[in-house]
């Protein structure tokens, strides 16, 4: 039975300062360190970037390996109501959500990633043609056809099919929309 060590060998932040740590305390450097623990623990687990942060830390005694306390806003939102919300309203902005939510705009559009929802302007819905409507564009189309024969831009005319477009002059809004899902438009 193999054993695939990649997948075994998750690392925690705090496992992998460890790593660097002993690596730090045996003299090596940083690009050296990410080396072999990148060989050992998987290809793509430590960036060489992140190596000579810690390695720095270290060089200035700081030996500090859990995450400080951040300030800020919180990175967590309360999902329930975040769904809620964008049912209620699919049009909310993500720094109105944020504001309601009490977190970043940022944190509402991760979250609402992850919900798989995208940012998408609102579609035409087409309407089907009376009878009448249908006969009288086609009518329009014969008498074109029919009466100016000798224009050659008439040759270019193409018609259309069934379905029409009421104008109306509507204002688009974006909104949160799950994949294949279709937003409307409204009446401003």
């Amino acid at each position: 039975m193999e054993i695939d060590l990649e997948s075994e060998m998750k690392l925690s932040r705090r496992e992998l300062r460890v790593l660097l740590l002993h690596e730090f305390r045996l003299g090596r450097k940083a690009t050296e360190a990410t080396s072999n623990i990148c060989g050992t623990m998987g290809k793509d687990v430590l960036s060489i970037r992140t190596a000579q942060h810690w390695f720095h830390r270290f060089k200035n005694g700081n030996f500090e390996l859990d995450d400080l306390p951040h300030n800020g806003r919180p990175l967590e939102v309360d999902m329930d109501l975040l769904k809620q919300l964008i049912e209620q309203d699919p049009r909310l902005t993500s720094r109105c959500l944020a504001e309601r939510l009490g977190c970043s705009h940022i944190t509402v559009e991760t979250h609402l990633n992850e919900l798989g929802k995208t940012w998408k302007y609102g579609v035409w819905i087409p309407h089907e043609l009376s009878p009448i409507q249908l006969q009288q564009r086609v009518d329009a189309c014969m008498e074109l056809i029919t009466s100016h024969r000798n224009y050659q831009w008439l040759h270019n005319l193409i018609a259309g099919d069934e379905k029409w477009m009421l104008y109306i002059n509507y204002t688009y809004h974006r909104q949160w929309l799950s994949a294949g899902q279709t937003g409307v438009i409204s009446n401003a």
